[in-house]
């Protein structure tokens, strides 16, 4: 059954009533600002980045790369500022501070003597090297090593032998030192250097005077031969200039004198040549070097090598004795190294 279509249309509703929203006025608080917190920042108060917390490797190493460079330049800048204060008040300008080191904070040690002391001349003057510094003998050097050495320490010994004059250099095969030393009395020695190796470098040296002693022994590290030094020209036979540096003590006058007891009196000056012994904070270190004088003011260094440095073990009166030998001094690292201010040459 269809329907006939019917026109139809959507009644019209009555709107609901809608409520608008008020706006509330906002009230505008005033506050006061202080003048100081509102400046900027100074970057000097600024904390630096904490560059550690950053993972990724590249950028923490161009992080600290900047950091450094930053640093450098702000030290600069405060150098030059003081060098311009220092200038503007001329001879009113406060004096220098002398920097804080080890060797001006020495802890003071009742063996520090005076050179020109009279009870240390008289017994410089009846001690074990008192011939060679009244010339009454002549230095002769005997270097060896340790039983079968290896190639590194075989060049050592040659180019220490080309560094002292009229020494001889005699390999041990297998012979005990005891037996050594009469040996190199027989033969007018004064001198005998033994060079010990450990994993196939020098790592000790024992230096004995005859006929009387004393008996030095030494550890020798940062070993570098004349082939390791850059532009290192070769040396010649003049006999050297000797050089001791900061040998103050008791203990440290004995081994300067015994080192010096190793080359002989008159240098020749035309060979331009210096041996140095440098003591730093007990540390030996031995340079062998070749001056040039480039104008009436400047001189210039050519190292011919080689270079190592010492520190002393143990110091025995007499020749060499492992068993019965008397010890003047023995470093005991556990009891002598409690301060680092503490130095015995």
């Amino acid at each position: 059954m269809r329907y006939p279509p019917t026109s139809w249309s959507i009644p019209n509703f009555p709107k609901m009533a809608t409520s608008k929203k008020k706006k509330m006025p906002v009230r505008e608080e005033t506050q006061d600002v202080d003048n100081d917190s509102a400046m900027a920042v100074p970057s000097s108060a600024i904390p630096p980045p904490n560059i550690s917390s950053i993972k990724n490797k590249m950028r923490r190493t161009q992080e600290f790369i900047k950091l450094k460079r930053q640093r450098r330049k702000e030290k600069k800048e405060l150098q030059k500022k003081k060098k311009r204060e220092a200038e503007a008040l001329g001879d009113e300008a406060p004096p220098k501070k002398v920097p804080k080191t080890i060797e001006n904070m020495r802890v003071f040690d009742e063996t520090m003597v005076d050179p020109q002391d009279e009870e240390v001349l008289h017994d410089e003057a009846h001690d074990e090297m008192a011939s060679y510094f009244t010339r009454d003998s002549r230095p002769k050097v005997l270097i060896t090593s340790s039983d079968r050495p290896r190639s590194t320490t075989t060049r050592f010994l040659k180019e220490l032998g080309q560094c002292i004059p009229n020494s001889e250099i005699y390999y041990r095969r297998g012979l005990d030192l005891k037996k050594v030393i009469p040996q190199a009395l027989a033969k007018e020695f004064t001198d005998i250097i033994v060079i010990n190796e450990d994993r196939r470098k020098p790592n000790g040296m024992l230096l004995c005077h005859l006929p009387d002693g004393p008996t030095a022994h030494f550890k020798i590290s940062n070993v570098k031969l004349h082939d390791e030094i850059k532009r290192a020209p070769k040396s010649t036979e003049h006999h050297p200039e000797v050089i001791l540096n900061n040998f103050n003590t008791r203990l440290g006058h004995t081994v300067g004198r015994m080192f010096a007891a190793l080359f002989p009196h008159d240098p020749q000056f035309s060979g331009r040549q210096a041996v140095t012994f440098h003591n730093q904070r007990d540390f030996i270190f031995f340079r062998h070097h070749r001056y040039l004088f480039k104008n009436n003011k400047r001189v210039g260094l050519n190292e011919l090598g080689p270079r190592f440095t010492l520190k002393l073990r143990s110091l025995q009166k007499g020749t060499f004795d492992s068993k019965f030998g008397e010890y003047e001094w023995v470093h005991k690292r556990h009891e002598m190294d409690t301060s680092r201010r503490k130095f015995f040459l």
